[in-house]
């Protein structure tokens, strides 16, 4: 049994000319006209970043999280851990025509950056490019459309990170999302009467039709083809459970949620097990929209070759837990026996553990309990194997997993996940890495199932 996430779900216990044949007088009079006209009116130029999510690829601690740099107060900050590179991402929502992008730098700032656009957050084209930076209040002119917008550093101009009050990205907007054969339309989604409407997706590539496809919550089953929706009620720490092939069969997984009348908050989870592919997408009636769950690529692949390429990419001793519940589940390392007392692989974590005063299990260790479960930064990064790092680069994601003994385990799921956040151990969200989403005025989830 997991623990709830961002105090709620996981804490452990966003685009003729006039003729002149009339005569002298006629064109002397339409030359009155035009010079009296007004210009033709330009498009006002509108800011497209403020209040969308925001995500970087480090925060020096809880303090200055990366949505701090896109709430439009000046008095808060995103502030990055102390190493080169870093980066700053927001995500406007839709495809964007950009005109100009302000940066309101703290002392902390950038020698040498690039903006750049992308429209899936995962290939990027530099708009504006500078190596001798000065920092202050910066406004630079760029061109091109994306969805997501990123300052990306590479060399700071001090011994700390990176640190702006504002990242502010600026366009005529009215852009438009493309289509996405993946989310579909949402165009059919009925308003919610409760908190917020559910529609649930059939992503398995044609191994299960919709009649096979079901839903559970509290107490109702259905499948896809039966209703794909649900007007969610207002209810604390959720779960709804997705099966494939019948309901209650061995084919099964779960997103978690606590849900106001008034705001969302969940994610999915790969904390105990993964079980089948899942993405969700939130949207709220402000324009927020955000995707959270296996990427793309992990959907389009046979279930085979997701377990195949897991037990490729991770130590040996990881690789049993691709086999203890295949071909249903890959468990969480801190569930297989051979990781717990009198385990082959109990003392995993040892001695890794002893050497930042630490002693407690290797379950406990994966799972943040016993006394890990008041230790968040701790357990997070003896995880991650940054435990020995110095505490500024503990929230640098580019330092994660490079060394044993580390969670290999959540280390596959971050790879497979979109934007590279995932639910891998309870204390994920440490530094913003979890799949944990927030947001008032929901509108519409979206959930994807795959096989």
């Amino acid at each position: 049994m997991q623990t709830p996430a961002s105090a709620l779900l996981h804490r452990p216990p966003a685009r003729a000319r006039l003729r002149t044949a009339l005569g002298l007088v006629v064109v002397l009079l339409a030359a009155c006209v035009a010079a009296l006209a007004p210009s033709p009116a330009h498009a006002a130029e509108q800011l497209l970043s403020q209040g969308r999510p925001a995500t970087a690829s480090s925060t020096e601690n809880a303090t200055f999280p990366a949505a701090a740099a896109v709430d439009g107060n000046t008095g808060t900050r995103w502030s990055s851990a102390f190493a080169d590179p870093q980066w700053l991402q927001v995500d406007l929502g839709s495809v964007q025509q950009l005109s100009r992008v302000a940066l309101n730098w703290e002392a902390a700032y950038a020698k040498t950056f690039q903006i750049q656009t992308s429209s899936d957050a995962q290939n990027w084209s530099t708009v504006y490019s500078t190596s001798t930076a000065t920092g202050g209040s910066q406004s630079v002119t760029v061109s091109g459309s994306g969805r997501y917008v990123r300052v990306y550093g590479t060399a700071r101009a001090t011994a700390y990170g990176y640190s702006l009050w504002e990242f502010q990205v600026y366009g005529p907007g009215g852009g438009t999302t493309p289509p996405d054969d993946f989310w579909g339309s949402t165009s059919d989604v009925p308003p919610a009467k409760n908190a917020v409407e559910v529609k649930i997706l059939n992503r398995t590539n044609g191994k299960y039709p919709d009649s096979q496809v079901y839903w559970s919550f509290n107490g109702q089953v259905h499948s896809i083809a039966e209703q794909p929706y649900l007007d969610m009620p207002a209810n604390s720490a959720g779960r709804m459970y997705f099966y494939l092939g019948s309901p209650n069969g061995p084919y099964y997984d779960f997103i978690e949620f606590t849900v106001g009348n008034n705001v969302f908050n969940g994610n999915t989870t790969r904390v105990d097990a993964f079980g089948l592919k899942l993405a969700m997408r939130l949207h709220s009636k402000d324009g927020y929209d955000v995707e959270v769950g296996e990427n793309r690529q992990t959907f389009a692949e046979d279930r085979a070759t997701t377990f195949q390429r897991f037990t490729d990419a991770v130590p040996g001793q990881f690789k049993v837990l691709a086999q203890t519940q295949a071909p249903y589940r890959i468990i969480a390392p801190g569930s297989d026996p051979s990781f717990r007392a009198g385990g082959a692989n109990a003392n995993y974590f040892t001695s890794y553990a002893q050497s930042v005063g630490v002693n407690a299990a290797t379950s406990d260790i994966f799972g943040c309990a016993a006394s890990l479960a008041g230790n968040p930064d701790m357990c997070a990064a003896l995880n991650r194997h940054v435990a020995t790092l110095p505490a500024s680069q503990q929230g640098d994601p580019s330092q994660y997993y490079k060394a044993a003994p580390a969670n290999y385990y959540a280390k596959f799921w971050h790879d497979n996940a979109i934007n590279h956040l995932a639910y891998g151990f309870p204390y994920d969200d440490v530094a913003g890495q979890s799949s944990f989403i927030s947001h008032g005025d929901p509108q519409w989830l979206l959930v994807a199932v795959g096989w």
